[in-house]
């Protein structure tokens, strides 16, 4: 397997969520979380999970980044810049050590397109031979969003619908209550 382009792909995605914490303006760090999601919905894509890294590019990339943005519009000028405190050593030394030990289970995982994987062998058999007979729709990936996965479909459309809604109320303007 070659590693051209999952190398450089993982330094941008780590390199956008590292530039999103550290950053101290707003606008900056709205903008590298676009980029994240952005990178992101590559990496996505790259493992040819392609309806998740559409999502992403729509959710993660767009819309978010529009959402924030108009928040950052809304706001007073004097909050543009983050004031927060230094990490404590606790943080500083436990998520390096936490991300270690997550790559050491890594370990374990199947290797990426081992056809004897457990999704391969026990997962994708049983969608792909009864999705037509559970669910009368002709295409696999329809049927697994929308009938094995519908519930979950939808949750995600409430979260979305409700976060757009909080937003709009966060920057709604209020017209009542002045005086003339």
């Amino acid at each position: 397997m070659t590693f051209s382009f999952e190398i450089p792909l993982l330094l941008l995605l780590l390199v956008t969520a590292a530039g999103a914490i550290l950053v101290k303006d707003l606008m900056s760090a709205i903008l590298l979380l676009g980029s994240y999601g952005f990178c992101l919905s590559l990496v996505w894509a790259w493992l040819g999970a392609v309806d998740v890294a559409f999502v992403e590019a729509v959710v993660g990339a767009g819309l978010a980044t529009v959402l924030f943005l108009l928040t950052l519009f809304g706001t007073a000028p004097k909050d543009g810049r983050l004031r927060r405190p230094p990490p404590p050593i606790a943080v500083l030394i436990g998520l390096p050590l936490l991300g270690a030990l997550m790559l050491y289970a890594a370990n374990d995982l199947p290797t990426f397109g081992d056809p004897n994987s457990p999704s391969n062998s026990y997962v994708s058999p049983v969608y792909l031979e009864r999705s037509y007979l559970d669910t009368k729709t002709p295409n696999v990936v329809t049927a697994v969003l929308m009938d094995y996965r519908s519930l979950d479909t939808m949750v995600e459309t409430v979260v979305i619908f409700t976060a757009g809604l909080v937003c709009a109320l966060l920057l709604r303007r209020k017209s009542h209550g002045t005086s003339s």
